[in-house]
């Protein structure tokens, strides 16, 4: 599992929404690569309301600032985050680490390629240059096109499926310092 202690060192809340087929929530599913298939439909159905679901929790609370939430995605969080937030105005930043389009068929209701273009956060993605999951032309490039944010940048890192740690952490803070406040 990726680290977020940064995220809470910097004095900002953080949620790991435990998601169906996930950690003790497994169900059998053995793959999150996308494909055409009711089973995997349903489970990016249940994914999205397992977020939103989450979200309500959090907007219940007393210690949690409601309606200005920042998503941070790894990877997989990365590339299914336009299916989770392009449909959820309480997220009001995005920090993306290596993610991307996926190249297999599925779909078009739960396609991310289809919701790309209603993403409106500001969104921040950090990519590496030699990413094999998610290659620049064809699939980081794509992604980063398509996103319908106003406000959008992408920075890019010699390297793979990471970006060195001093930058994911500086850029992540200093993205949701700008477009969610600084912590208090």
């Amino acid at each position: 599992m990726f680290a977020f202690d940064f995220l809470v060192k910097s004095g900002r809340a953080v949620v790991y929404p435990i998601v169906k087929s996930t950690y003790e929530r497994s169900d059998g599913m053995v793959s999150d690569l996308q494909k055409e298939t009711v089973l995997y439909k349903q489970h990016v159905i249940a994914w999205r309301q397992d977020w939103e679901r989450t979200l309500d929790y959090l907007d219940n609370r007393d210690d949690i600032v409601h309606d200005n939430y920042g998503y941070f995605g790894w990877s997989w969080g990365s590339f299914i985050a336009p299916v989770i937030c392009a449909r959820e105005p309480r997220f009001k930043a995005m920090v993306l680490h290596v993610g991307g389009l996926q190249m297999q068929k599925t779909f078009p209701k739960i396609d991310p390629i289809n919701f790309l273009p209603r993403l409106t956060a500001p969104l921040l993605l950090l990519d590496g240059t030699n990413d094999s999951n998610f290659p620049v032309e064809t699939s980081q490039k794509p992604f980063f096109a398509l996103v319908g944010s106003k406000v959008k940048e992408v920075k890019r890192y010699q390297g793979g499926h990471f970006v060195p740690l001093n930058d994911l952490i500086n850029e992540s803070l200093n993205w949701f310092d700008k477009y969610l406040g600084k912590v208090k």
